[in-house]
């Protein structure tokens, strides 16, 4: 299999404009719509450590890329002009990223990430996609406003009125504003590590978080332990929440389908019963996404007990796992992770909460399923991603400050496996 390279335009400060993907022995490529677009660029890349660079091209508005590109194959410091490009010209610059050799052994490396703008940060660590893209980072710092107040602004106090009509400013409604700043926030995710992984998590608010929202107040209970509360699965079939987690659906379906990154894997957070889970997959299949339609894959986090009892039958209601250690352990313990009276109590190194994970990694294999880690525990403690080597885990996936030091811990635990 000859490998792809994947095109991106840049606007100020690393902000994307374009991404493609080209493959190297055809010469041709599926464009994407523009994720962002600045008409006042004008500068080159003129970073020393960059490989392969090209150098300004005019990229029209809405672009789809040409069929045929003259600078198919790598070629540092070359004029790479994308032809027909005469209508709508916005100078924009571009980058060739070459890809990194495969993977030497089947556990992959993969990175947690929050913020859009760090995946093109972070792209030059050899990662092999992205193993939890948090969506609710991209809806508290990009959009602002709970999606509730955006489709019911009769519930909304004037003052957050008057917020939002200058956020939602320049959309064709305000639900627009929600599902394409969300989607331009994940397809920034996903466009880097295409065609690997990008697995995003659906929101995970609680109800605390929700309301700090824009307008979010007027929608969201008082609990007393909202960790245990109104979260994760158990949002989206409620009436409560079911018009904003269309919302959500719909920027999916636009990162998939229009976008083209076919990569993004949906992941459903906090989900409790087998029961809620057919219920969450009966809601986002009738928000056009069906499981296994068009490549879908959709994934779990494995964050609680019920999770890991009844792993075989999440098993045949998703195609992986996803192992939250920070739950799972909070869970199993019954240690409030946010208390710092028991904080010297958390650990997910425990004993059980060990045994329990390998209970999980055992079972999803049983089941045919993939299940990585997603949790802060291997990036934190080198032993903990020793252990999940020696049980077989399939991805681990790093934050990427840790990501080069703990990737040396992982290649040693391998070669101790291997020999």
């Amino acid at each position: 299999e000859k490998p792809a390279y994947r095109f991106f335009a840049f606007g100020p400060e690393g902000k994307s404009v374009m991404a493609m993907v080209l493959d190297e022995s055809q010469g041709t490529g599926k464009g994407y719509d523009v994720l962002y677009i600045d008409l006042n660029l004008d500068r080159d890349i003129t970073a020393a450590d960059e490989k392969f660079a090209c150098k300004s091209a005019a990229v029209p508005t809405k672009a789809v890329v040409p069929e045929r590109l003259e600078c198919a194959a790598p070629a540092g410091g070359e004029s790479c002009p994308l032809p027909d490009a005469a209508s709508a010209p916005v100078p924009a610059t571009i980058w060739i990223i070459n890809p990194a050799p495969a993977d030497p052994t089947p556990l992959k490396r993969r990175l947690n990430i929050a913020d859009p703008a760090a995946s093109f940060q972070w792209w030059r660590l050899p990662a092999r996609g992205v193993g939890l893209a948090r969506m609710e980072f991209i809806i508290n710092n990009l959009i602002k406003v709970h999606p509730m107040a955006l489709l019911h602004p009769d519930r909304v106090s004037a003052s957050d009125n008057r917020h939002i009509q200058k956020l939602v400013k320049g959309h064709a409604s305000p639900a627009d504003y929600f599902v394409e700043t969300l989607a331009r926030g994940i397809g920034r995710l996903a466009a880097p590590f295409f065609p690997h992984p990008a697995i995003v998590r659906l929101s995970d608010f609680k109800t605390n978080e929700y309301a700090h929202l824009v307008g979010g107040a007027a929608f969201e209970p008082k609990e007393e332990n909202p960790m245990l509360g109104f979260r994760g699965a158990s949002r989206y079939y409620d009436e409560r929440y079911r018009d904003g987690f269309a919302l959500e659906c719909r920027a999916l379906r636009k990162v998939r389908e229009e976008m083209g990154f076919a990569n993004v894997i949906v992941m459903v957070p906090f989900c409790r019963t087998p029961a809620e889970a057919d219920r969450v997959l009966a809601v986002m299949a009738e928000n056009g996404l069906r499981r296994g339609e068009n490549g879908l894959q959709v994934y779990m986090m494995c964050e609680i007990p019920s999770n890991v009892i009844l792993a075989e039958e999440f098993a045949q209601r998703f195609d992986g796992f996803s192992i939250g250690s920070n739950d799972l352990t909070q869970l199993l313990l019954g240690v409030d992770r946010d208390s710092e009276l028991l904080a010297a109590m958390f650990d997910e190194r425990d004993p059980a909460v060990m045994h329990v994970i390998a209970e999980a990694i055992r079972k999803a294999h049983g089941a045919g399923i993939k299940i990585g880690i997603c949790g802060q525990a291997p990036s934190n403690y080198p032993d903990f991603a020793e252990f999940l080597v020696r049980e077989g885990i399939d991805s681990i996936s790093l934050n990427p400050d840790s990501f080069v030091k703990t990737c040396a811990v992982i290649a040693a635990a391998e070669g101790a496996g291997a020999g």
